[in-house]
């Protein structure tokens, strides 16, 4: 089987994803909250929503799931920016009643960064775009786990800055949907797809053997 010449937009569609994961993930590992504001305890209002802001724009998983999410391809993709948020923010609710027990936490990260490659199966129409939902929950989960224990100041700027900074991000996602989709063409969603799951699939693996 022989594959169309590819452009360069399509090198582009590779690149740009392994250089945006390779650049954060190569950056200390955000324990608690970014701009070393230290523990939620210590948060104040305005450093819990500048907190909640930033953690879904510095975590490379988070990230590059968020701008994959314009190559599934959706109809109508405005339409699903209030159900995942809605899941995103009842995921990071959950975990305030219910908080990620340390022996779990490795699985938890290996399932985040395994939803970039359920995205690329999304992206290649193996799976249903439906999928995205329960993997918005999870990241939701994750992102909720860094304020656990905190005052409700510092919880509902922390909420704040979660929903404002993923509604950012989601309605960019929908008004370039389209636009990205045509561009990239055929070639390009499947790379893009294809980086996707790799990038997924390797540090699921290295998060549960590490």
């Amino acid at each position: 089987m022989t594959f169309p010449y590819l452009e360069r937009k399509h090198f582009l569609a590779v690149l740009v994803p392994l250089f945006l994961y390779s650049l954060f993930s190569t950056a200390p590992a955000l324990a608690h909250h970014p701009f070393g504001m230290g523990e939620s305890s210590e948060l104040s209002g305005w450093q819990a929503l500048l907190s909640g802001i930033g953690h879904p724009l510095l975590g490379p998983d988070h990230l590059l799931f968020m701008l994959g999410i314009a190559l599934v391809g959706q109809k109508r993709a405005k339409k699903w920016i209030f159900p995942l948020l809605a899941v995103g923010l009842a995921g990071s609710a959950l975990v305030q009643l219910q908080p990620l027990p340390d022996l779990l936490a490795p699985w938890a990260e290996a399932l985040v960064s395994l939803s970039l490659a359920i995205e690329g199966l999304i992206i290649l129409n193996r799976l249903s775009p439906k999928c995205l939902l329960p993997m918005f929950a999870l990241h939701g989960y994750l992102l909720g786990s860094t304020i656990v224990g905190a005052e409700p100041t510092p919880l509902i700027g922390y909420f704040s800055g979660l929903l404002l900074s993923q509604m950012a991000l989601l309605l960019l996602v929908a008004a370039v949907s389209q636009r990205s989709i045509n561009w990239l063409g055929t070639n390009g969603r499947l790379l893009t797809a294809g980086v996707w799951i790799g990038i997924g699939s390797a540090f699921s693996w290295v998060a549960l053997v590490n």
